[in-house]
């Protein structure tokens, strides 16, 4: 059974940077897709960051130029290092990897396109 679990989060403040870690155990291949959501209270999950198993990248609007998605497949690690952050980055960051879907859906960024999820790490940013 996958296990994904994440560490990282913490307090900023505005322009701070953070890096988030992923470690995947139970599994004895990698995913087609790695990912990280977010989810702030009252608001739906939204796709942050994705990478695919051939490394390409895809990144929301909202990170774009702050953020980084990277992986060690060796460690079945994944990352994101966080810049500039912002008040309204403020949000449970989430793990997710895809083992079922063939990584179709990968670039898509949507919540459905993942098969595991971990518990979460909470990002808090103050201005």
């Amino acid at each position: 059974q996958v296990q994904l679990v994440e560490s990282g989060g913490g307090s900023v403040q505005s322009g701070g940077s953070l890096r988030l870690s992923c470690a995947a155990s139970g599994v004895t291949r990698s995913p087609y897709c790695m990912a990280w959501f977010r989810q702030a209270p009252g608001k739906e999950r939204e796709g942050v960051a994705a990478i695919n198993n051939s490394g390409s990248t895809r990144l929301a609007d909202s990170a774009k130029g702050r953020f980084t998605i990277s992986q060690d497949s060796a460690k079945n690690t994944l990352y994101l290092q966080m810049h500039s952050l912002k008040p309204e980055d403020t949000a449970m960051y989430f793990c997710a990897a895809d083992y079922q879907n063939a990584g179709l859906g990968c670039g898509s960024l949507e919540p459905a396109s993942q098969s595991d999820w971990g518990q979460g790490t909470q990002v808090t940013v103050s201005s």
